[in-house]
């Protein structure tokens, strides 16, 4: 198998998911935080590149208002960022709408993205699914990003269940999901990490569902 040619993309490590009502609640942010700060340290050690953003909302928004200081990007990540590394704000959940990613990853020869941030629920799922459109692989770490508690109309779902869901769907289809460690010992070695797929996940949910 050839060697994946990753991009670290970190998502929205914002100070708006840190308190208020988009606090991260699992993984606690107490927790993501220093797994996303090691995959940035791994990353600029083996010389992945790496791109960040940054939501916005635009001026005088509720949230992720550009004039704030909740905006700006949490200490522990803008301090380890390399001159390099390409930066974006973005305005949907997706990282490449409305940015020049795809420029960027086409001229780094990249083909396989590792998410970290900010939410699964939210951008990370959004981005993980619209990569395959563009012919991209996915891997997302499950300790180096994070979901909220969710309440609407159509329902009420804790933080845990949030992500640990998503996490399976996007294992059975969009990516490869692995933990922090994991992942960093693929880097060093170069190789690829694999998920499962929407077949074999279905057979497994059978037999498990069947007793």
């Amino acid at each position: 198998m050839t060697a994946p040619r990753r991009a670290l993309i970190i998502i929205d490590v914002q100070q708006q998911y840190f308190a208020g009502p988009l606090e991260v609640r699992h993984p606690p942010h107490a927790e993501s935080l220093p797994r996303i700060t090691a995959a940035l340290d791994a990353a600029n050690e083996a010389g992945v590149p790496v791109a960040v953003f940054q939501h916005t909302a635009g001026e005088g928004a509720p949230v992720f208002d550009p004039t704030t200081p909740q905006w700006q990007l949490h200490p522990e990540v803008e301090h380890r960022l390399q001159p390099g590394s390409f930066r974006s704000e973005k305005q949907f959940g997706t990282v490449f709408a409305g940015t020049s990613l795809l420029d960027w990853l086409r001229a780094q020869d990249v083909d396989t993205l590792t998410l970290v941030g900010y939410m699964t629920n939210n951008c990370v799922l959004a981005s993980a699914a619209e990569a395959e459109t563009h012919g991209l692989s996915v891997e997302v770490l499950s300790d180096a990003t994070g979901a909220i508690n969710i309440t609407n109309e159509a329902g009420s779902v804790d933080a845990r269940t949030v992500h640990t869901t998503l996490l399976a769907l996007l294992s059975s289809n969009w990516a490869a999901v692995v933990d922090t460690d994991r992942w960093v010992q693929a880097v060093g070695a170069g190789t690829a990490l694999s998920g499962s797929n929407l077949v074999v996940s279905a057979v497994q949910g059978a037999a498990r569902a069947a007793g």
